[in-house]
């Protein structure tokens, strides 16, 4: 768990270092085009000795297509105008709603009133970053962010799914499956928007694009589901804490982004939030 938090809070500053010399959606379709060659690799020799049956192809649809593909190409797109902290802490109420999603789905995932009022406290850091920090950046910063909340809202489609439906399943195999549609889906879509703009493949955007493939997507999601399958959920939520600490240190000593007294409130306003809803 150490290590998929360290991982995953560092992934945010090394997308953005990338996408300085390559456009977002290329960079993406790149990092899945590896990371699917990767897992394939992975998944030979892991997915006997795991377990599970092989995914129903709607099961890879909705992974691929939803928190891979569409997911990915938001927060790709939305870190070419938002500062990489930001965005993490703006994609950190991924639980929240995935907790909103499993009441309405999921039978045995109802909330309670302690949990309902931390989507309120939760809500209330969105909307002050949105008044503070996402204004004070300029006047495209606030459509970015909202844009910005439709990944983590896709991505809990796909998870929903994954969680009503895919309980017996493999993981190395869902993954593999939803990595390669994924990585279609982002092609296709770099192709259409991006194929006249230029793309620059320097010795640090390869380095990034390598370092998001295989442990950023290849290594995290697999320790991540298979986690899920092993470790009660109390513990399962500290990821939410403090991956999204990660990525705002290294987003302030790293990468230089400003960290203002409004970006740590709303952050301990989310996260306090994250902590209502989730915590047994």
């Amino acid at each position: 768990m150490a290590l998929l938090c360290l991982i995953w809070g560092s992934t945010w500053i090394v997308i953005q270092g990338g996408l300085r010399d390559v456009p977002p959606i290329t960079s993406a379709a790149a990092r899945f085009v590896v990371a699917a060659i990767a897992m394939t690799a992975v998944a030979h020799f892991l997915h006997r000795r795991e377990g599970g049956e092989r995914p129903p192809w709607k099961l890879s649809l909705a992974l691929g297509g939803l928190n891979f593909a569409a997911s990915y190409g938001i927060v790709y797109w939305t870190e070419t105008r938002l500062p990489s902290s930001l965005v993490s802490v703006l994609w950190s109420v991924f639980p929240m709603l995935t907790a909103i999603s499993g009441h309405f789905f999921l039978p045995a995932e109802r909330l309670r009133g302690r949990q309902w009022a931390g989507f309120a406290i939760g809500f209330l850091g969105v909307a002050l970053l949105f008044a503070t920090d996402l204004r004070e950046i300029g006047a495209g910063a606030v459509p970015a962010g909202a844009i910005l909340l439709v990944s983590p809202l896709v991505a809990v489609v796909g998870t929903t799914v994954l969680k009503r439906e895919g309980a017996r399943v493999s993981s190395v195999l869902v993954n593999r499956n939803g990595m390669w549609i994924g990585a279609a889906l982002l092609c296709a879509a770099a192709w259409l928007s991006e194929r006249d703009v230029p793309a620059r493949w320097t010795g640090s955007a390869i380095a990034s694009v390598l370092y998001l493939s295989l442990a950023g997507t290849v290594v995290t999601f697999s320790l991540y589901f298979w986690l899920l399958r092993r470790v009660p959920a109390n513990r399962m939520s500290l990821v939410s804490y403090v991956t999204p600490a990660v990525a705002l240190l290294l987003g302030g000593l790293v990468g230089r982004e400003p960290i203002t007294g409004w970006t740590l409130s709303g952050s301990a306003l989310i996260l306090g939030g994250v902590g209502l809803v989730v915590r047994r």
